[in-house]
């Protein structure tokens, strides 16, 4: 399974949907963040052990809640997620799920938090980056998202996630060339989704090249035909773009 499909379909590991969320979130003003972006290495490194009753009565309580999430009966999956982590805190998966689920019901102060302190046992968790960098996207906070998918990048270069996430991030920074070039990242090592391949044609949008920003959006017509259709593009707020960024999108559709 490919790192898009963490967040392309409900995978048996993570059962979180494509791309981002299901709930509306407002974006935060730039430059606010009060979150931490680096974590710092635990206190205790040889945290107590966890009893084989407690780990497995954790691991039924994360499958429960898999199954309410999947059911869209979200308050239910975070109170399993969150006696499964209380269970056995030193499970990653764990906290990732009950992170992300607290990020599809709008709570994203928490799930910063949750995915934070995943990030505090192991800096290097790359779940726990990707979950926590497209929280941050998701709110606006630009300058968080970039850090946090930079640190995901440097870990693993064909991360595409986070390659396609900074490509976002970077054409609301009007950074053109770093969404361009991440973009392109993206759709190397993601070419059958078309959802990099959008994030790559407003990055050309962007930089005043109609000509390429055409030909990427060409690619994501053939892989889906339904971009065609304006009222598609709607669909592209689940996938981490802003309002804005649709309407560009629909920009460079009309343009073709």
């Amino acid at each position: 399974m490919n790192r898009f499909q963490f967040i392309g379909i409900w995978s048996l590991a993570w059962g979180i949907p494509w791309v981002l969320i299901g709930c509306e979130v407002k974006p935060q003003p730039q430059g606010k963040s009060e979150t931490v972006i680096v974590p710092q290495p635990p206190e205790n490194p040889s945290p107590e052990p966890i009893s084989a009753e407690n780990i497995a009565q954790a691991s039924q309580h994360r499958q429960l809640g898999l199954d309410y999430r999947q059911q869209e009966r979200y308050e239910e999956a975070i109170a399993q997620f969150q006696k499964s982590v209380t269970l056995d805190p030193h499970n990653l998966s764990g906290q990732v799920l009950l992170g992300w689920t607290l990020h599809l019901t709008g709570q994203e102060v928490r799930a910063a938090q949750i995915l934070q302190t995943a990030l505090v046992q192991d800096p290097s968790h790359e779940p726990a980056l990707n979950a926590l960098g497209i929280v941050y996207l998701v709110q606006g906070d630009l300058t968080a998202a970039v850090k946090t998918h930079t640190q995901a990048v440097e870990l693993n270069p064909d991360n595409e996630i986070a390659h396609y996430n900074l490509s976002l991030a970077y054409q609301r920074l009007q950074q053109s060339e770093l969404a361009i070039a991440h973009g392109l990242r993206a759709t190397e090592l993601e070419p059958e989704n078309p959802h990099p391949w959008v994030a790559l044609a407003i990055a050309y949008w962007s930089s005043t090249d109609p000509s390429a920003a055409a030909q990427a959006y060409q690619r994501a017509i053939e892989l889906d035909d339904r971009y065609h259709e304006s009222a598609f593009l709607d669909h592209l707020k689940l996938a981490g773009f802003s309002l804005e960024q649709i309407q560009l999108t629909n920009q460079v559709r009309q343009a073709r």
